[in-house]
């Protein structure tokens, strides 16, 4: 079944009508207000800054911080060292 909802979402003094899986709601929800968290300490602490400015500072900070998470999580270094060390113990066990 297709749960779909219409909401506004508030970000940056505007809104946006969205429409969403109801399953979402939440998770959504949460990234608009950590949108608002980040830019309104960013208008506190650069004033004289224009909103664009401040709203690419904000999409800036999530991007580095996303892919400092892939990078975390990228398992492709342990994978080639354990297929490594797997063809080893093969080669081992065949020569025994």
């Amino acid at each position: 079944m297709n749960d779909k909802i219409k909401i506004n979402l508030q970000i940056a003094n505007s809104y946006y009508p969205i429409t969403i899986n109801r399953d979402e709601e939440e998770l959504i929800r949460e990234a608009a207000k950590q949108v608002n968290i980040r830019l309104n300490a960013y208008r506190e602490h650069y004033k004289n800054l224009e909103p664009e400015k401040l709203i690419a500072m904000v999409a800036y900070q999530f991007s580095q911080e996303n892919l400092k998470l892939r990078q975390r999580n990228d398992t492709a270094p342990y994978t080639a060292k354990i297929e490594e060390l797997t063809e080893m113990l093969e080669e081992y066990f065949e020569n025994e």
